[in-house]
């Protein structure tokens, strides 16, 4: 093991720093703090809007959800679990917001060359209003 490769322990560290700073983001209604913790190659499928490519579409779709009064996200339920060839974490949960209600079946967190969690991938669903 190299003196910079990160244990796995310090990998999870970071990456669950990286869904807290995206909650942060998020519920001060900073989309562009949001798209920041994902990849430029990110695929995010929202259910049942759509599938969003890369950082600028995901930007817009959270500057919509935002505009549209969104906020106060909360996880329960988290948990985390080790993703195949030792690529990061895969996190799952339950989420609430303001105004709608859903689950996170897979977001795909790595960490990044400058050392910062980002998204991979992620698959989420709005399973109600609230």
């Amino acid at each position: 093991m190299s003196s910079n490769k990160l244990s796995q322990e310090q990998a999870l560290e970071i990456c669950k720093q990286g869904i807290a700073a995206w909650q942060t983001a998020f519920n001060s209604q900073d989309a562009a703090g949001c798209a920041e913790k994902y990849l430029e190659s990110t695929v995010m499928e929202a259910k049942p809007f759509g599938t969003f490519t890369g950082r600028q579409e995901v930007q817009a779709f959270w500057q919509n959800i935002m505009d549209q009064g969104f906020n106060d996200v909360n996880y329960t339920d988290v948990a985390w679990f080790p993703a195949e060839n030792d690529e990061g974490f895969i996190l799952t949960s339950k989420w609430t917001m303001n105004k709608a209600f859903g689950v996170v079946h897979r977001e795909h967190w790595i960490v990044d060359l400058d050392g910062k969690a980002r998204l991979k991938s992620d698959y989420f669903e709005v399973q109600g209003e609230r």
